[in-house]
């Protein structure tokens, strides 16, 4: 069980926030209890039922996508994304991977849904005045003040003139004392980091959002120590139900009391306001290259080269997806797989080179479809369980390859 005191430094802070929920993600959550806190802040039985079981964990406070009115072709933007859920229902590492799984169990694909593993701490590697809405539920308050700040002012940043907002977090109904706010596990538990309300109202204002709504849910706090339908039926503060509690809930558990005494949910709205009435009519691509977001191998021309000339090597496969420009030539023994198709045709890619260790994509320079096809294949095979296998690029592409005698077809080298 997860004790101690929150670190002293942000950095510690944002660590321990993310050793804690990825060893949730590895570890995953009762599904009757991740279902008794998603309904009690406001997910339909519907809803919970359209989405893999997987994608919540009983980590929210609430249901943003309810009032987000998020309309068919706009971008939406969710931070800290967790297992899925709010990214799934809007589209209709650890926690990086499990949400990629469920989207692929929902057939969403890059880039209609794309996961990013970056801190909330840092500058988003979103484009700016890109994004119609942000989601998010039950993050800010895990991070350092410090963090809060950035981050509100980035969202700020990356939505379009008139894009909105829509904050599901946890809210201080008053000051904590040192007891509480040092507690490790309450602040794990989006309790210890709350900012009190005036407090979060001047963030808001600071970042740009003049106009911000909030609504307190009435949202039990409690219900994060419920053992689920499976315990024993009685309240979930009660002493006969704390030792399923303790087993069912996936969050550490605090001693600092009743949560709701010092806590409440909210919920907040707010647009980003600018005169500029045709500036979201110009915007650019939230993600311009989406698939950097997807870990692939690079292997050098020599490395390739090697992998060719070596008799005793046959786990690999060297995969051409240029489409016309192939006629100039290609790497010895690569075989076509057209870009434009390939996203349509993983099925039957993942059936033929499935159980190959090295599945190396290339194009003229390997930074764009090449790229792209990898992270396709590498986004499938993380969904499938597969380590077996890896996407891998060629660096340089066809354009950097420096071996005639390892080249089919007309060469322009």
């Amino acid at each position: 069980m997860l004790t101690g005191t929150v670190p002293p430094t942000d950095e510690g802070v944002v660590s321990a926030v993310c050793d804690a929920y990825s060893s949730i993600a590895r570890d995953g959550a009762h599904i009757e209890y991740a279902a008794v806190v998603a309904e009690a802040f406001g997910y339909t039985v519907e809803q919970l039922k359209s989405i893999p079981a997987e994608s919540h964990m009983g980590l929210s406070c609430g249901n943003p996508v309810a009032v987000a009115s998020v309309k068919e072709g706009e971008t939406v933007l969710d931070l800290g994304s967790g297992a899925g859920i709010d990214v799934l229902l809007a589209a209709q590492k650890d926690m990086v991977n499990l949400a990629r799984k469920n989207a692929i169990k929902q057939g969403y694909r890059p880039p209609q849904v794309v996961f990013i593993q970056t801190k909330l701490t840092q500058p988003m590697p979103v484009a700016t005045a890109s994004v119609d809405c942000i989601l998010s539920n039950c993050v800010i308050n895990l991070l350092p003040d410090a963090g809060k700040t950035a981050l509100l002012k980035e969202t700020y940043r990356v939505l379009k003139p008139g894009g909105r907002l829509v904050v599901d977090d946890i809210i201080a109904r008053k000051p904590f004392p040192d007891t509480v706010r040092s507690d490790l596990p309450a602040h794990i538990g989006c309790i210890s980091g709350a900012l009190q309300l005036e407090q979060y109202r001047a963030l808001m204002k600071d970042a740009g959002f003049t106009d911000a709504l909030f609504v307190e849910t009435g949202g039990d706090l409690e219900v994060y120590k419920s053992p689920g339908p499976t315990g024993s039926g009685a309240p979930p503060s009660s002493p006969s139900t704390k030792c399923c509690a303790a087993a069912a809930s996936p969050l550490p558990q605090t001693t600092i009391g009743n949560l709701n005494e010092w806590a409440a949910s909210y919920q907040i709205y707010a647009r980003k306001v600018s005169s500029d009435n045709e500036a979201a009519d110009k915007s650019p691509p939230a993600l311009d290259r989406w698939w950097d977001a997807y870990p692939k191998d690079n292997l050098t021309s020599s490395e390739v080269a090697s992998l060719l000339r070596d008799p005793d090597r046959s786990d690999y496969a060297i995969i051409d997806v240029r489409e016309n420009d192939r006629v100039g030539g290609h790497v010895l023994e690569s075989v076509q797989w057209r870009a434009d198709a390939f996203a349509g045709s993983l099925d039957k890619f993942y059936d033929e080179y499935g159980k190959t260790k090295q599945v190396i994509f290339y194009c003229g320079s390997s930074k764009g479809r090449g790229s792209r096809c990898a992270a396709w294949y590498q986004d499938y095979i993380n969904g499938k369980g597969n380590t077996e296998s890896k996407a891998c690029v060629l660096e340089g592409g066809y354009h950097g390859w420096r071996y005639p005698d390892l080249v089919d077809g007309l060469s322009a080298l």
